[in-house]
């Protein structure tokens, strides 16, 4: 029997009341949020990393073993800005599938990929078992309605061997550290994101993305949550004291021999 998880390490986050008034009220709100910010999603990405994105997710997405002749499924692929650089180390583009809730990110990623793609959501994936060689999910956790859940789909359609890499930004742990990325993650990205767009929505989005980091489990749920899931090697590398690459692997089943 599976031990019981209680609610508050299942979520990513609370209930964010500014945004929505009840938990089934999240995804709807996500995905509308999304959809209505698609088309400014990339230049935002831009301002919020300072220009090191790109860089920092080929980089990761090497350090979790993607290359050539492999298959990656990239969940909550957007724009596909890291379906993007898993393309240029496998070495072809029908290596390389996305899916995401939100049917105007689809269509930014379509435009510019050329990849398969599907509507989908993260906790029930609609993939088979067994089917790919690195799961990637790039700064999306926090937008997903259960992490347990998320995980354990993760895992059942790798391939054995097979690698989780999930994105994520956490808040400092210093207290100086602390107060710099929620004046800018928190003040400055939004209103940036509102002024260069010129949509309220890109300040919203930037606003809640704030939030849920602000409010988000802590790294040791999100590793202890991938180990209950059945992942094994389960480990974190972090960036700067802000952006996490939480790198997890599906174990090897033995061979079954003689009894």
């Amino acid at each position: 029997m599976k031990k019981q998880v209680p609610a508050s390490e299942t979520q990513p986050h609370p209930l964010l009341q500014r945004y929505y008034s009840a938990l089934e009220h999240r995804a709807p709100f996500v995905r509308d949020l999304f959809n209505k910010t698609a088309p400014h999603y990339d230049r935002i990405n831009t301002l919020f990393s300072l220009g090191s994105g790109r860089w920092y997710r080929r980089e990761a997405l090497k350090h979790a073993g993607l290359r050539k002749g492999m298959r990656q499924l990239d969940v909550a692929i957007g724009t596909g800005l890291v379906a993007r650089e898993g393309v240029i180390l496998a070495g072809d583009r029908a290596s390389v599938v996305g899916l995401d809730v939100s049917e105007n990110m689809l269509a930014e990623a379509r435009r510019s990929l050329g990849i398969g793609l599907i509507q989908g959501r993260a906790e029930a994936l609609p993939v088979a078992d067994q089917s790919v060689d690195l799961v990637s999910m790039g700064y999306a956790l926090r937008h997903v309605s259960d992490i347990s859940l998320a995980f354990s789909e993760f895992h059942r359609v790798l391939k054995p061997g097979g690698i989780a890499l999930i994105l994520e930004i956490s808040q400092s742990t210093g207290r100086v550290g602390k107060a710099l990325t929620k004046v800018y993650l928190g003040w400055i990205v939004p209103f940036f994101a509102r002024w260069t767009t010129s949509a309220a929505e890109t300040q919203t989005l930037m606003q809640y993305y704030w939030d849920t980091i602000e409010n988000c489990v802590e790294p040791a749920v999100i590793m202890d949550r991938l180990r209950a899931s059945g992942f094994v090697d389960v480990r974190c590398d972090v960036s700067l004291g802000v952006f996490r690459a939480y790198r997890a692997r599906r174990t090897i089943e033995p061979q079954g021999g003689a009894e």
